[in-house]
């Protein structure tokens, strides 16, 4: 997400000063490709930017690259303003956005549902949170990476907002792994089976996304099954602290960590099927 992201605000004529990634050797051919530094300091990205982009995997990544002893983001960055785009708790990104208040420095939540080539187009829809100057500031800018945004109000806010959106998704797409598999176990055309449901109060965007993949076996992964059980995890944490019971996000959130149990994880969430057609992983 983040190298398609850095394509795109370089093709939309924004300098592109530098990229770190874990991935040292993905974050030179980066580099290359748009003429920029390929930092192997998290200092070093800071002073080499005014707007510094982070999309990483969990709350202790974020928290590792914000808050790391000896290297860290917020090293010298007074005026510099932080976009954080992963799916994370609403809890860190409030932790981020205190922190670089109190070095002079801004941080805007800018979460995404969109997928890789969506990333690539310049067609995220992005949840948005934090101050509301400092995103009509970088608003130019993020308008070249949408399609469509959504500003939802202060730090953690956008976080929460995402963490419904997949908790939504992830039960949607575990429901039609079942709704399937229980077809097939009874012998129906799954090709007519997806037709009905499409016709039907069955019908879900998942259903458009993931109901071939999961006839047909292709996980390719777009969104794996391990972010997916970070994600629903993240809602249940969230369910927990304001006291909700949610019985299908914990049941969703069952299935995609045992898809990680199992070695599945790094299948897109799709593959939840294997755990419900007969015959399969499950």
């Amino acid at each position: 997400m983040g190298a398609n992201m850095a394509r795109r605000l370089n093709e939309c004529g924004y300098q592109v000063t530098a990229v770190l990634d874990v991935n040292t050797a993905a974050a030179a051919e980066l580099a290359a490709e748009l003429g920029c530094q390929a930092c192997t300091q998290l200092a070093d990205v800071t002073a080499a930017a005014d707007v510094i982009f982070t999309v990483v995997t969990n709350d202790a990544s974020m928290r590792g690259i914000f808050f790391g002893e000896g290297d860290n983001l917020l090293t010298g960055a007074g005026g510099k303003i932080f976009i954080n785009c992963a799916t994370l708790s609403p809890a860190i990104h409030r932790e981020v956005y205190a922190a670089t208040q109190a070095v002079g420095a801004h941080s805007l939540e800018a979460c995404m549902a969109s997928s890789i080539s969506h990333a690539r187009e310049g067609k995220l829809y992005l949840m948005l949170a934090g101050d509301a100057a400092i995103y009509e500031k970088v608003r130019p800018m993020i308008e070249q990476m949408s399609v469509n945004r959504r500003f939802i109000g202060g730090a953690g806010r956008a976080a929460e907002v995402k963490a419904l959106v997949n908790m939504v998704m992830n039960i949607n797409t575990a429901g039609l792994a079942e709704g399937l598999g229980l077809a097939a176990a009874l012998g129906h055309d799954l090709a007519m089976i997806r037709e009905v449901f499409s016709q039907t109060g069955a019908n879900s965007r998942v259903l458009e996304t993931d109901g071939g993949d999961m006839v047909a076996r292709e996980h390719d992964c777009w969104f794996s099954a391990e972010h997916a059980a970070k994600d629903s995890g993240i809602a249940a944490g969230i369910a927990s602290e304001v006291g909700l019971n949610l019985p299908l996000n914990s049941a969703t959130l069952a299935q995609y960590t045992k898809m990680v149990e199992l070695g599945l994880g790094g299948l897109d969430k799709s593959g939840i099927a294997e755990l419900t057609f007969k015959g399969r992983h499950g």
